[in-house]
C-alpha cells in the first residue's frame, strides 16, 4: 500500500523506461501480464517473445547473456510489485542496520522450478515509519544453480509517482561485509518511465 497498492499495479499492462549507458540509451518495453520484453539500443535489440530469449546484434556489440540481462533490470525496478507472483515463499529476516536506523525484513524464496533461478533468495527491507521499501537484498545462483550466502544490497531510497505508483527514479548498490552495508558503489537511474493500461501487439516483442 505504501507504494499504491498492488490492485493499481495490476491495472497497468505495458512498463517503459530508458536506461542511460555511457554513450547510448537502451528502452526497457515489458508486458506487465505475460512478461514478454524487449530491450532496444542502437547496437543490439533483444527479447522475451514468452517461448525463448533473443537477440538481433548483427556486429556483435552485446557481449553479455540475453538470458540472464534480458528482464534483470525490469526485476530491480518492478520491486516491491514482482515480489507478489506465484510460487514465492515468505519468511521472517532479523532487521539491517544502517546508520542508526533499523530497517524491517522479509525473506523471499521460490517454489522449485519458477523463474530462471529458482534458487535466488531476496531480503526486502522496509523504512519503520513509512512502509516504503528500503534496501533490497539478493543472491545470484544463475551459473551456478547452487544456493549462495553472498548477499549483495540495493538502496531503495529515491521513488517518485508515475500515475499514484511509487517506482524508483534509481538504485544504488552498495558495497558490504555480511550485512553490514559500506559505502555507495554504483548507481542505476531511470528515465522516460511510462505506465500503460495498453498492451503491445504480440509480434512486438518478436525478433524481427
Amino acid at each position: 500500500e505504501a507504494h499504491g497498492g498492488l490492485a493499481a499495479w495490476k491495472d497497468q499492462r505495458t512498463l517503459v523506461y530508458e536506461l542511460p549507458k555511457t554513450d547510448y540509451k537502451e528502452t526497457h518495453t515489458i508486458d506487465l501480464v505475460s512478461r514478454k520484453d524487449k530491450i532496444t539500443s542502437p547496437n543490439y535489440t533483444m527479447g522475451y517473445d514468452g517461448e525463448a530469449v533473443w537477440l538481433l546484434d548483427t556486429d556483435s556489440n552485446y557481449k553479455g547473456d540475453p538470458i540472464f540481462y534480458h528482464n534483470l533490470m525490469f526485476y530491480f525496478y518492478a520491486m516491491p510489485f514482482v515480489l507478489a507472483d506465484d510460487g514465492i515463499n515468505y519468511s521472517a529476516t532479523k532487521d539491517l542496520e544502517y546508520e542508526g536506523v533499523s530497517y524491517p525484513g522479509v525473506r523471499i524464496a521460490y517454489d522449485n522450478g519458477v523463474g530462471t533461478s529458482p534458487k535466488d533468495e531476496y531480503y526486502l527491507h522496509y523504512h519503520p515509519d513509512t512502509s516504503q521499501m528500503q534496501w533490497l537484498g539478493y543472491t545470484v545462483t544463475y551459473r551456478s544453480g547452487e544456493t549462495s550466502d553472498n548477499v549483495k544490497w540495493i538502496r531503495y531510497n529515491d521513488w517518485m509517482d508515475v500515475d499514484g505508483l511509487m517506482l524508483p527514479k534509481s538504485i544504488t548498490w552498495h558495497d558490504y561485509e555480511g550485512r553490514t552495508i559500506k559505502e555507495e558503489k554504483s548507481t542505476v537511474t531511470f528515465e522516460n518511465v511510462n505506465l500503460s493500461e495498453n498492451f503491445r501487439p504480440h509480434n512486438f516483442y518478436f525478433k524481427p
